[in-house]
């Protein structure tokens, strides 16, 4: 019974027209920055190296380099503030999760580029 009650609540939350990603794909994610009263349009973009959870709860992981330093970031799959996630190349990958990237440096960290029809 809890269950039901649950997911109604959640409906609420959900975006009606979700992001389409994959694992792998090079994504720019458009964030609102509220800065004082003014809101500005913030770009990160990266590497999706994971996605977890299920329902309102679901989020993922996006991976950049910054100055040779390594930055990831978890992002709410249905955060209001997630303007647009935009897909800028697709990679070919056979794992769910990419935590193998961590360990990598320079050219070995680029991951193939899947072909779309």
């Amino acid at each position: 019974m809890s269950h039901v009650i649950m997911d109604l609540v959640e409906k609420t939350s959900l975006k009606e027209n979700p992001p389409e990603f994959e694992i792998g794909d090079t994504v720019d994610v458009h964030l609102k920055i509220l800065e004082g009263n003014k809101e500005r349009i913030q770009v990160f973009t990266g590497v999706v190296i994971a996605r977890s959870g299920s329902g309102s709860r679901e989020m993922f992981s996006v991976r950049r380099i910054v100055a040779g330093e390594g930055v990831e970031r978890k992002f709410p799959f249905h955060s209001p503030r997630i303007e647009k996630v935009e897909v800028k190349r697709s990679g070919v990958v056979r794992r769910a999760k990419l935590y193998f990237l961590r360990d990598r440096v320079g050219k070995a960290v680029r991951l193939k580029e899947r072909r779309r029809s």
